[in-house]
């Protein structure tokens, strides 16, 4: 059921990732993303067993520690660890729609993703489902298409997008909205590469992550 529009809620925004490790091309266009939309709190949620993606090199506690180095001193952000908890895969709906159940029906809720993510969510674990639990916010990508593969699915998009910020504070879930967001080319497989090249990546990451990356001999 909507919020009242004439006393909107706070939009809390969730952002989930594998971050083996955690890098600028994750937070700074998360930052642009809430300054564009008026979020004051994003959780980072690490993921335990990918279902789509290759295995973490980096461990369940070194990527939490990871994140946590990256944030520290940002009030931007916080981290909720309860997927590396998990000894099955972290399918993104199952953690939605438990967070829904504890934040309650008139929460409005976000879930971040890229643009890479949007053109293959249709092969995500019940992803219909999503709007039903929560809107997503999709951050640019370099390189990737702005339309949907199929019509079927651009009509999808279209149905439930919106270009009005304010409206995901309005509503619990449901819209998606397309952010101009700035498009950084880095990614945890280059880290991992110039890494393993014995490459520095102070330019790629927080200092404080690289600083224990390199305690922890990560990547090598």
């Amino acid at each position: 059921m909507p919020t009242n529009p004439e006393h909107p809620t706070v939009l809390h925004a969730l952002f989930g990732g594998t971050f083996d490790p955690i890098h600028y091309g994750h937070l700074r266009p998360v930052e642009a993303l809430a300054a564009e939309v008026g979020l004051n709190r994003v959780t980072l949620l690490p993921n335990h067993v990918p279902p789509h993606r290759p295995q973490p090199e980096a461990n369940a506690q070194q990527r939490l520690k990871m994140v946590e180095l990256a944030i520290a001193g940002n009030p931007l952000f916080a981290v909720d660890d309860r997927e590396l908890h998990r000894t099955t895969p972290s399918y993104t709906i199952e953690t939605l729609e438990t967070i829904r159940k504890e934040r309650g029906a008139a929460q409005p809720l976000a879930f971040i993703i890229g643009q890479d993510s949007l053109l293959t969510l249709h092969k995500w674990h019940r992803w219909q489902a999503l709007l039903d639990v929560c809107h997503l916010l999709v951050l640019a990508r370099p390189g990737y298409n702005d339309r949907m593969d199929t019509p079927e699915l651009q009509q999808w998009l279209e149905r439930h997008r919106t270009a009005d910020p304010a409206l995901l504070s309005r509503r619990p879930h449901g819209h998606i909205y397309l952010a101009d967001t700035p498009e950084l080319e880095i990614s945890a497989t280059e880290i991992r590469q110039r890494r393993h090249q014995g490459l520095n990546c102070d330019d790629l990451l927080p200092r404080p992550v690289q600083r224990y990356i390199e305690l922890q001999g990560l990547y090598r």
